[in-house]
């Protein structure tokens, strides 16, 4: 019994401790957010969006890593590709699928670390991840955005598409002014024989 204990108070000390330095280090860690989901049209360029926040000024250490899981992922190709880096200095991808196609969009003083992707294709639908260490605020969330690349809308659908509309309210609009040209006459032949009544009633 002498020796349990000491042995319980270790224990809830121990337990005590460990509450506050995850604590401390949820406090102390870096905290990113990007969108869910971003949808961009085939042959565009779209901005990804990544900001951050920190316990800590932004230091001179201040890292940025964008990485790329595509959604048609090989076997040959287990990691994520590296899309963009930033150490005082963005750096692009000097190879790869996002060679010359990905540049800095950000901002480190608002804590913007967003990049551009350029001219995006059907094979850059996957998912981006972006995160940030900001010494001494070396852990923490990674912001995750899932881009989906639809192809274009051609000539020909957006022409018969608008055909469609255009005929449609054509045909609404010719339907509107026969029923009210119809209500018309038929209050004006209400109307008549609502006067001849009246009309043969005085007569009499």
């Amino acid at each position: 019994p002498g020796f349990v204990s000491p042995m319980r108070t270790w224990l809830r000390a121990a337990l005590v401790l460990g509450a506050q330095l995850r604590a401390l280090w949820l406090a102390a860690a870096v905290e990113v957010h990007t969108a869910k989901e971003v949808v961009a049209v085939n042959g565009t360029n779209q901005r990804l969006k990544c900001t951050f926040s920190s316990s800590s000024p932004v230091s001179q250490q201040l890292s940025v890593s964008w990485n790329f899981q595509p959604e048609d992922l090989s076997p040959f190709q287990p990691r994520p590709l590296g899309v963009f880096y930033y150490l005082k200095e963005p750096y692009q991808p000097p190879s790869g699928r996002f060679k010359d196609r990905v540049t800095w969009d950000g901002n480190i003083e608002r804590h913007d670390v967003s990049i551009m992707v350029w001219n995006l294709k059907p094979s850059d639908n996957g998912t981006f991840t972006c995160q940030v260490t900001n010494w001494p605020d070396v852990y923490g969330t990674i912001g995750e955005v899932r881009l989906r690349v639809v192809q274009k809308v051609s000539f020909s659908e957006i022409h018969f598409l608008a055909v469609a509309i255009g005929s449609a309210s054509g045909l609404m609009i010719i339907v509107v002014i026969t029923v009210i040209i119809c209500r018309q006459h038929r209050r004006k032949a209400r109307d008549r024989r609502t006067e001849a009544a009246e009309a043969a009633d005085s007569e009499r």
